[in-house]
């Protein structure tokens, strides 16, 4: 699933090497909610890529914290403890992009680097790594307007309300029916980018609904739809997938029982070892640019099967990012 391919400029920089020791570093992962299986994919990167970091002396210590609920007020002093701590850098998936910008700061001021990931913060001294979550949204839109070209209605499947993520892929997916005005969103949900919740909800909402002709979503939540639309009895509508495997099995099911296609994107839970290597890189001296981006990763009909054998059961798909990777992401943004 890699698809970072070095520049000459990015193999010059990753050549220089380091310009200290990190080896009695120690770097924290405050993460705001594990309830999906995105989550849980994210924190099993870190663990693999941190641990295997820890072994061969890269750090000295990586370890990851998740607060008990989506609080803002609980992550800022999680955040607080690992100042306390004594942690040499915190990479952070944030409840919010402003509520816990003072623990940020008071991180920051106290001397340790700050990389934010998936959920950025907006406080200037922290790293933010985040992909294009409005082009994200915009995509699908523009993914149905070739399916349907006559458009129709569309049904919303957000996910944490008050996430930077959640607002950044619905102000997408919002602009693109603005440029594709044959559609038009007649209901919204929040499913909490898990199955259950989403099923839950669709479910919900689908007696007020009129027909639909597609349902936009943030991953891990299409077979959640997809399993509310067949309970109510309505013809399956086209769903945008997230990259999960249960999604992703029951697209190759639907594929081969009736010819079903749609897409799926999302991105990689593995941004969590990006990140974790990105503090590294910049608590070893490097010239890292505040702002880095990285590409989503998209499934077509084309790709699905290669994809799903790739992806553990319950699992997503994803890519685990080395050393070199952030080197040469970090290259590319300068």
């Amino acid at each position: 699933m890699k698809s970072l391919f070095l520049s000459a400029a990015a193999a010059a920089i990753m050549a220089s090497g380091a310009t200290a020791d990190t080896s009695d570093k120690r770097i924290a992962l405050s993460n705001n909610y594990a309830g999906n299986s995105w989550r849980q994919a994210m924190l099993q990167s870190f663990e693999d890529v941190a641990t295997s970091a820890v072994s061969d002396g890269a750090v000295a210590q990586a370890d990851a914290f998740t607060t008990s609920e989506n609080q803002a007020t609980e992550q800022a002093a999680q955040i607080q403890n690992m100042i306390l701590q004594g942690y040499d850098a915190i990479v952070v998936n944030a409840a919010s992009p402003t509520a816990i910008n003072g623990a940020i700061k008071e991180a920051c001021d106290a001397g340790l680097t700050v990389v934010s990931f998936d959920g950025i913060v907006t406080e200037p001294c922290a790293w933010r790594i985040a992909v294009d979550f409005k082009e994200m949204g915009r995509l699908q839109v523009e993914y149905l307007a070739g399916r349907h070209p006559d458009g129709g209605n569309l049904l919303e499947i957000r996910g944490l309300a008050g996430v930077f993520v959640d607002d950044e892929i619905s102000a997408g997916i919002h602009q693109g029916v603005e440029e594709f005005p044959q559609f038009e969103i007649v209901g919204a949900v929040h499913g909490d980018w898990a199955q259950d919740v989403a099923q839950k909800a669709v479910a919900g909402i689908l007696p007020s609904l009129p027909e639909v002709v597609g349902v936009v979503t943030q991953g891990g939540d299409g077979y959640g739809a997809a399993q509310a639309f067949k309970a109510a009895g309505r013809d399956t509508p086209l769903i945008v997938l997230g990259n999960r495997q249960d999604e992703m099995a029951w697209w190759a099911e639907q594929r081969d029982a009736n010819g079903y296609e749609t897409m799926s994107l999302s991105i990689a839970p593995g941004v969590a070892s990006l990140a974790f290597w990105v503090a590294q890189q910049i608590l070893d001296g490097a010239d890292v640019p505040k702002d880095l981006s990285v590409p989503f990763l998209k499934v077509t009909q084309d790709t699905l099967d290669e994809t799903l054998a790739a992806t553990p059961t319950g699992s997503v798909a994803t890519v685990d990012y080395s050393l070199d990777d952030a080197k040469a992401v970090i290259a590319a943004a300068q």
